[in-house]
């Protein structure tokens, strides 16, 4: 029998995880993922796109409630943007492009482009099947609209989402959030990550004692007021950088095809690579297939489950195709991709170069309020599915288990890459159960739209 001992045991669970994320992220994933959203578009005959107008119009309607459920549509969609406009905006673009060159992000801009019509089906199943539990509250996503969609047969693929939804959100929505938000603040502010967890776990638990109401409350304040507020900052930096736009974006397309050659510190990549990470982040980011949206849109005060699609696929559209594409550009155009950096400290160095000393700070304070916004999101994601598996009994020891966990996210500087690894590999096996329904449900979500906007 083997022994592993000490860095060895570290470093031979750190291969076996590189090996398991490149199995569930290999082809197979692309073309499910991609696959599916192609297949959702072409079955709302493009609908997502057409409707982008009436989905924004939905939206400022939504600021008061339609129906029955829990939070207002835009407060919905809030919580949604909460836990995709994050790290993975900001961190994740950087290691996209730090690991797969510029045309990573070409890559991300297709996941998004069919990721709309994803997020569309997503949320109109969840409003279609969700349930109300014990508390009187209403619960839906994946694992209800498999088992009230498909039916008792496939009640067991419900539940290995549940049980995939609850471990991933301690991977993308906890300890990873956590992580980046220590790490930049270590590195630009010189804050101890003990401090940065311990204070980010303190918040959280006074949001988290309010539940769904709260977080929704929150996020209806904080992600609309950060989120303009870095669009700003990028764009500022594109107009200063205006003139290297066009060469930018013929790179990303030029290496999204082409092997990036080694340059300065960045080590080259494959164009394998580059549909790989842009993928793979571009999903972390929007969370488009991955089943985690659909989670806070069924619980919107809406009387149609067509309307809270409308809403709900504007979520991918503006975190990745708005926010992303600003960061992704950023670091093109000002060649900080070149450098060797990765992550959150890529991004951090491209909008310093921009806005000499004012960007760095503005990357910092974006990635420390997206980040918090997104642990508080995960943390419902994760506590339903808790709730789906256990029953509501279990919703106060999964809270605080969650809490305790940010400090150990925070901490676990040297862990970085595993923490991100982990983070992946649970995305993509808890993306699998999530198409599977909606390629088997897609003939409901059809029918409904049709039904909506015919004439």
């Amino acid at each position: 029998m083997i022994r592993v001992e000490g860095e060895n045991r570290v470093e031979f669970i750190t291969e076996l995880i590189e090996a398991l994320n490149s199995l569930v992220w290999g082809p197979v994933m692309l073309v499910l993922i991609l696959g599916t959203g192609f297949y959702l578009m072409s079955g709302l005959k493009l609908m997502p796109l057409a409707k982008l107008g009436y989905g924004f119009r939905m939206l400022w309607q939504g600021r008061k409630g339609l129906g029955e459920g829990e939070i207002s549509p835009f407060n919905a969609l809030m919580t949604s943007l909460s836990a995709t406009i994050g790290t993975g905006n900001i961190a994740g673009v950087g290691t996209a492009i730090a690991l797969g060159g510029p045309g990573a992000l070409f890559w991300m801009w297709c996941t998004a482009l069919v990721g709309m019509a994803t997020k569309y089906a997503e949320a109109v199943l969840a409003v279609r099947y969700r349930e109300v539990d014990e508390d009187g509250n209403h619960v839906g996503g994946p694992m209800y609209y498999i088992k009230n969609g498909l039916g008792q047969g496939w009640v067991w693929l419900g539940t290995l989402f549940a049980v995939f939804g609850a471990l991933a959100g301690f991977g993308i929505g906890n300890t990873v959030q956590a992580n980046s938000v220590a790490d930049v603040l270590q590195t630009n502010l010189s804050i101890d990550p003990a401090y940065t967890g311990l204070v980010m776990a303190v918040l959280a638990f006074l949001v988290l004692l309010g539940g769904i109401r709260r977080i929704a409350d929150v996020a209806g304040k904080l992600v609309p007021f950060m989120a303009i507020a870095y669009i700003l900052g990028g764009l500022l930096i594109l107009v200063f950088n205006f003139s290297a736009i066009p060469a930018a974006v013929v790179e990303i397309v030029h290496r999204a095809f082409t092997p990036t050659a080694a340059t300065g510190g960045f080590a080259g990549a494959a164009v394998w690579a580059a549909i790989r990470f842009g993928v793979a982040r571009g999903i972390f980011s929007n969370e488009a297939g991955l089943g985690s949206a659909p989670i806070a849109h069924a619980a919107a005060t809406t009387d149609n489950p067509v309307r809270q699609g409308s809403i709900a696929m504007l979520g991918t559209f503006i975190d990745t195709l708005i926010v992303c594409t600003i960061t992704g550009l950023a670091i093109v155009v000002t060649g900080a991709w070149k450098t060797g950096e990765t992550g959150a400290s890529l991004s951090a160095m491209a909008f310093e170069q921009a806005l000499p000393g004012v960007g760095g700070y503005v990357v910092t304070f974006g990635l420390g309020v997206f980040a918090f916004t997104t642990l508080l999101g995960w943390s419902f994601y994760s506590e339903k599915c808790t709730e789906y598996l256990f029953g509501v009994r279990a919703i106060r020891p999964f809270r605080i288990l969650w809490v305790l966990m940010i400090p150990v996210g925070a901490m676990a500087q040297e862990q970085l890459n595993f923490v991100w690894l982990v983070a992946d590999t649970l995305n993509a096996l808890m993306a699998v159960p999530n198409l599977v329904a909606l390629l088997l449900l897609s003939p409901v979500v059809f029918k409904l739209t049709r039904d909506y906007f015919k004439p």
